[in-house]
């Protein structure tokens, strides 16, 4: 078998970990600041933010209205159900919901968190015999299986609850980076540690929103997530979304052996690394690990200046999932930036030096992460 070049695998040698920690802590981007990524960074998460838009309403519209059903078949609908909507839905016409779905699927199984640590409370628990309760005495099949399947209608709730939980996380990641392509447009944002320090501030501003969750059923509101519980966006859904889907991820299909005897999938799941931030984008029909289904989206609502961009390089238009892959892997770098030096023990320009010491302690424990990442894109 030949040897394939290093260089036709990485096109950059990526940074060591002395070099990430000397960055996060000394206040830089990890991105290169070229105008080249400023528009691929801008450009790629305006198109992520409208994607975000629609994923966020149908996981919140799921919570809602498709809670405890067992054959949710038109979940992806957000209840529309005229000819046209379904017509379309079946010729494929649509945002592939199916992404937002892996990702709150990541979250409940990686299981990190406040939110996670709540499901396993007394007080959850207790809202959720109250809701089967209920439930039960309107739904003959859920009465039927509950019985059979003690813990299928918990499962269920769970799965609710961090489906709205996601909802009410991206709700706010789409308006941030709409928010952004405005700001780079009206030329408040000019270069990459703008875009940087603009995602952290809006992440920030965010941190202490409350997650509240609750279902009406015959006219009677149950909490799953109640004002008690005390949850917010920051703490409770945004790092443990950045770990699950930057970080770990799941593996894909077709790319390692669930054979385990073969042992390619590690048996702990803290050491996954299968996220983003770790993903091979692909030069084929589809764009790589993370799956096309995004990049397919993001296709779909990209500026017409990142298009004309992507059309001028390498194949055009033949390997422009590819090319999304790319930049949104970029982007998702400057989001974990800007959250790494959002959440540092102490501000970066202290001069005692137990404080510093602890942000250097911080910035390594993330570098120790990201260096066996893709950061050969960062200079790229």
């Amino acid at each position: 078998m030949p040897v394939i070049p290093a260089e036709l695998v990485h096109s950059n040698p990526g940074l060591d970990t002395d070099q990430i920690i000397a960055k996060l802590i000394g206040g830089e981007t990890l991105l290169t600041d070229t105008p080249d990524h400023l528009i691929e960074v801008v450009d790629v998460l305006e198109s992520y933010g409208e994607v975000l838009d629609a994923y966020s309403k149908n996981l919140i519209f799921q919570g809602e209205h498709q809670f405890l059903n067992p054959f949710p078949i038109f979940k992806y609908l957000d209840g529309d159900l005229s000819p046209a909507k379904i017509w379309r839905h079946l010729n494929h016409d649509r945002i592939n919901f199916e992404y937002a779905e892996y990702c709150m699927k990541g979250m409940l199984w990686h299981a990190t968190g406040g939110m996670d640590a709540y499901f396993d409370s007394e007080a959850f628990k207790d809202n959720c015999k109250a809701i089967i309760a209920t439930k039960r005495r309107r739904d003959p099949l859920l009465a039927i299986l509950h019985p059979l399947f003690p813990d299928f209608l918990s499962e269920l709730i769970r799965n609710a609850a961090t489906t709205h939980a996601l909802g009410q996380f991206w709700r706010v990641m789409s308006d941030l980076f709409i928010d952004l392509a405005k700001a780079e447009r009206s030329a408040q944002v000019r270069s990459i540690p703008d875009v940087v320090d603009f995602i952290k501030q809006g992440l920030v501003a965010a941190a202490a929103n409350p997650i509240e969750y609750g279902v009406m059923i015959g006219g009677q509101k149950f909490w799953v997530l109640p004002p008690e519980a005390k949850l917010t966006f920051l703490v409770d859904v945004a790092v443990p979304y950045v770990e699950a889907v930057f970080l770990r991820g799941m593996p894909f299909l077709g790319t390692v052996s669930y054979n385990a005897q073969a042992q390619q999938i590690s048996p702990d799941q803290a050491t996954f690394t299968y996220g983003a931030l770790y993903a091979d984008p692909l030069p084929t029909m589809g764009a790589g690990v993370p799956p096309s289904l995004l990049m397919q989206d993001m296709y779909r609502h990209l500026p017409h200046r990142l298009h004309q961009w992507y059309l001028e390089r390498t194949r055009g238009e033949g390997d422009v999932r590819e090319k999304i892959c790319r930049s949104f892997q970029k982007s998702m770098f400057c989001v974990t930036n800007a959250a790494i030096s959002g959440t540092m023990p102490h501000p970066l320009d202290t001069t005692n030096p137990e404080e510093q010491e602890a942000n250097r302690a911080y910035a390594a424990s993330w570098a120790a992460r990201l260096v066996i990442g893709r950061t050969d894109c960062l200079a790229a």
